[in-house]
């Protein structure tokens, strides 16, 4: 097993890549350059936790390479699993999969809901 810390650019982003199985150096510098870039973000808050990924041994296996992370951004949670037939395509999959769960935590207090105004016959505005 390996496990590494990045950081990330102009953040103070710590992100322990773990690996299990066959992963080879070069996927697991594929993945922490995805990883980096996914949670290289201007104004997010302090970043950290851990990806996990995981190649089965068994050769009848159809998507061999699994991934699971879990970042903290801030006080909020961004849970992340994908599974795929390479590692380039896992990593490509995972970046994808924290931009999205990165985006969601930035925009999150900027668009919380609004709760529309009771109806009239519960104290609301009258017409």
């Amino acid at each position: 097993m390996t496990a590494k810390d990045i950081g990330t650019r102009g953040t103070t982003a710590t992100v322990r890549v773990r690996a299990d199985g066959e992963v080879d150096e070069e996927s697991l510098a594929y993945l922490r350059e995805k990883v980096g870039t996914a949670l290289d973000r201007p104004g997010l808050p302090p970043v950290s936790g851990e990806v996990r990924v995981l190649r089965a041994s068994a050769h009848h296996v159809e998507l061999p390479w699994s991934a699971g992370a879990d970042i903290r951004i801030g006080s909020h949670l961004v849970t992340v699993h994908a599974r795929e037939a390479t590692a380039r395509e896992l990593a490509d999959r995972l970046h994808d999969r924290l931009c999205a769960g990165t985006e969601r935590v930035a925009h999150r207090d900027a668009a919380t809901r609004r709760t529309a105004a009771p109806p009239p016959w519960r104290g609301g505005p009258q017409k």
